[in-house]
């Protein structure tokens, strides 16, 4: 092996193992709600699963000026929508699903319609215990409603954040 080839064979070992240390957040099943002309809001949604306990802390897309992570809620028959600042927990091993009537990512003043069949891009940051801080870019198909095949859209964060 040449110097060349063992000093980029170094680099490629040392890339592929930051890689899988950030493997820490499965993303499965993501999704964007199509919108219409006109329309300065849609929804993204998706299925989360920690390795270990982290938080997604914030999106971001250029497909919108504002993303932020919110919970739906009912309240005295009074369907309710906030914001969650300081993002939202994702236990060890535990399944947390971004769904609508839930926890979602909204995506608000939106720079383009977002077209059936058509893709956006994400990044999702986390922030584990200790405070450290991951991004992880998400490709999201956009659609009518959820696919079918939980198996088609299965993706791996990084780590991801949210305000």
């Amino acid at each position: 092996m040449n110097k060349l080839n063992s000093y980029f064979f170094g680099w490629v070992l040392l890339i592929a193992s930051i890689g899988a240390q950030a493997q820490n957040v499965t993303v499965s099943n993501a999704w964007a709600r199509v919108s219409v002309k006109g329309q300065s809001a849609s929804g993204v949604f998706m299925s989360l699963k920690a390795v270990n306990t982290t938080k997604l802390v914030s999106v971001s897309t250029s497909v919108a000026k504002v993303s932020q992570l919110h919970q739906m809620t009912m309240d005295n028959n009074v369907m309710k929508m906030k914001a969650l600042p300081n993002g939202l927990e994702l236990s060890a091993g535990n399944l947390v699903e971004l769904k609508p009537g839930g926890y979602h990512i909204m995506l608000m003043d939106l720079q383009k319609v977002l077209e059936k069949d058509s893709k956006i891009d994400l990044q999702l940051t986390f922030e584990d215990e200790s405070g450290k801080r991951s991004k992880m870019e998400v490709s999201v198909p956009v659609l009518m409603q959820a696919a079918m095949s939980e198996s088609s859209h299965d993706m791996h964060a990084k780590d991801h954040q949210h305000h």
